[in-house]
């Protein structure tokens, strides 16, 4: 299908926005005769279930890889958005005899079916073709989390260079401290224990009691259990299963049983912007050294999502940049991180080499404070990229409030992401109302610990 943007990022001319590729299919659906519906559930072990339900062309011809297109990007999107790694078809056996091979040990997908499936849900993806009857239906009772600011509380995060952590009193801050340490080449579980326990004294000593804890980090956590954090990555298979996937279960038993909740820091930085907003429906996006993202529902609450958009496809185009890791193309990551300024860079005129990614990032903030122009493009492009992104984002997310932070968001580069951001939103997508901001200082200084303090629910 030839789509063509109203505006074109001026360093990726090839760009296929996500968002434009699907209105364009749904719409030759719409006008072809023999289109049927097809509906999807993606469930885990623990019987949550989440349904998409869409119509799609008929599976012959110059359709079918029209189809795979369509289906394969939204089931890999809401994979990443909503977790699971039962994925039931119902609708077209070809589909889900498609999905299937895409999504196995040997497919294009295999990182996704070890990642998401083994490494998170503790069993492969697995995909079935089943009847419309005997889909499950929707759950939506899970436990949400946040705004809870009564008591003495403590809140802290685990970053790859420092631990923060604060006492908060009936949701005001009384004292916070950062102490340094080094997660990622650590071989010894104890070290990562004690370090955590470590702060948690400091902060306790500061109050009278301690009612409630909680807790932030980059990775997965279902259920406090650490499924994946790099954080960790020093430590043995053996001893992650023995020690650190049920790390958060140790130090709440030290804690003589109190209400305990860790969850990612993405939710945590969205939570924090909505409490600093006084607002729900907040889509938190960090272009940091991948992107990272966080979600708080409209009435307030971070779900068990996933949301890790980093690996949520936005760019549809045959020559889009591939992610390393996951060796998909198309992908967050390779749009909205350090690694984005890094692709673009040699575009604009740059020549980096082998230098690391966050010295690149440094030298492009150089010289877009000195005025140049090659600098300025890389920005543009990133923000033509973020405003199809985030129309991309409605059709999964109610948003009301984007928040818009981390390194490649600082400085004037940041301003000319947003700019060209909402450029792109009100020349092709009037019709959505989302408010871009960045954190207030407020929010800066104190807002991440509050909000990680406040997860827990006091008995």
């Amino acid at each position: 299908m030839n789509i063509q943007p109203k505006i074109t990022p001026v360093l990726d001319p090839g760009f296929v926005p996500a968002v434009l590729w699907n209105r364009a299919y749904e719409a030759k659906v719409a006008a072809t005769e023999g289109s049927r519906q097809l509906d999807i559930a993606l469930t885990r072990q623990d019987g949550t279930c989440f349904r998409w339900s869409g119509r799609i062309l008929p599976h012959t011809g110059d359709n079918v890889a029209l189809n795979k297109t369509y289906v394969e990007r939204i089931v890999k999107f809401l994979l990443w958005q909503k977790g699971g790694n039962i994925i039931l078809v119902a609708g077209d056996d070809a589909i889900a005899a498609m999905l299937a091979d895409c999504y196995s040990p040997t497919g294009e997908r295999a990182f996704d079916c070890d990642f998401i499936g083994t490494k998170i849900y503790g069993a492969p993806i697995t995909v079935k073709s089943v009847s419309i009857e005997d889909l499950p239906k929707e759950t939506t009772d899970s436990v949400t989390l946040g705004r809870n600011l009564d008591g003495y509380r403590i809140g802290f995060d685990l970053g790859g260079s420092d631990r923060k952590c604060a006492a908060v009193v009936n949701g005001e801050v009384v004292y916070s401290e950062e102490v340094v340490w080094d997660p990622y080449h650590q071989t010894d579980p104890n070290y990562h224990v004690e370090g955590i326990d470590d702060s948690l004294k400091r902060a306790a000593a500061h109050l009278p009691r301690v009612d409630a804890i909680g807790g932030s980090s980059a990775g997965v956590y279902v259920n406090n259990e650490v499924r994946a954090a790099s954080l960790f990555r020093g430590i043995s298979p053996e001893d992650f299963e023995k020690h650190i996937r049920r790390v958060f279960f140790t130090l709440k038993e030290r804690w003589n049983n109190i209400p305990f909740e860790v969850v990612n820091d993405g939710e945590v930085t969205a939570l924090a912007g909505a409490m600093g907003m006084n607002d729900n429906a907040v889509l938190g996006v960090a272009m940091g050294t991948s992107e990272a993202a966080g979600y708080v529902d409209p009435e307030g609450h971070i779900m068990p999502w996933l949301n890790e958009l980093a690996f949520a496809p936005v760019d549809y185009s045959s020559e889009g940049g591939v992610d390393e890791w996951s060796q998909d193309m198309g992908v967050g990551a390779m749009y909205f991180s350090q690694q984005a300024v890094a692709r673009l860079a040699p575009r604009a005129g740059f020549e980096f080499g082998s230098m690391p990614y966050p010295e690149q990032l440094k030298k492009v903030q150089a010289a877009m404070a000195e005025g140049d122009d090659r600098a300025r493009k890389i920005y543009e492009t990133i923000g033509v990229h973020f405003g199809y992104a985030i129309a991309h984002y409605a059709d999964f997310y109610e948003i009301r409030n984007l928040l818009f932070l981390g390194r490649v968001a600082s400085g004037e580069g940041g301003q000319i992401i947003i700019d060209k951001a909402n450029e792109v939103l009100a020349a092709e997508f009037p019709e959505l109302k989302i408010n871009l901001c960045v954190p207030d200082e407020k929010t800066k200084r104190h807002g991440q610990a509050v909000a990680a303090a406040s997860l827990p629910k006091i008995s």
